[in-house]
């Protein structure tokens, strides 16, 4: 028997890009204005960091340039050196807020790779405990993620001042 999981606040996401398009997410984001709307954490010079909207868990964050850009290949240094330094910074944020055990950090390059926007390279930062991984995930496909996104943000722009 199928189980079915409603998700209604994802229609919006789904259908704001219609496949094939040049419409970036990564790019709206950042020109929209409103920072706490859209969930961004932090703007540097070069790269944003942005809470994901679908995690993986509480505190999932992505860091991303503001220029659309697809390859690591293709990065400036000056690109590349702030999202390390972001990467860095958000990971001290994110301790600050969850206490993770550890990180998983990195990128997909490309549709081939898994990139869920193959034309805007992203590093994720997903903090992880001992303890988060369980049937939830293994047998239904889903993911628990015990704080709500508003309260999230919150608490790591605040724990932004504090490091």
């Amino acid at each position: 028997m199928a189980e079915h999981l409603w998700s209604p606040w994802r229609f919006d996401y789904t259908t704001s890009a219609v496949a094939g398009s040049n419409d970036d997410l990564f790019l709206r984001l950042p020109a929209a204005g409103d920072d706490r709307a859209n969930l961004i954490l932090h703007r540097g010079q070069t790269v944003f960091a942005v809470l994901n909207a679908f995690p993986y868990t509480s505190g999932h964050t992505m860091v991303v340039p503001f220029r659309k850009v697809g390859r690591i290949q293709d990065m400036t240094d000056a690109e590349l050196h702030e999202t390390n330094q972001m990467v860095r910074d958000v990971a001290r944020w994110l301790d600050a807020v969850f206490s993770p055990e550890g990180y998983n950090i990195g990128v997909n390059q490309g549709s081939a790779a898994g990139a869920g926007v193959p034309g805007h390279i992203h590093w994720h930062v997903v903090p992880r405990w001992s303890g988060d991984t369980n049937f939830m995930t293994t047998v239904g496909d889903v993911r628990v993620i015990p704080m709500e996104l508003g309260e999230a943000y919150g608490r790591i722009v605040s724990a932004k001042v504090g490091t």
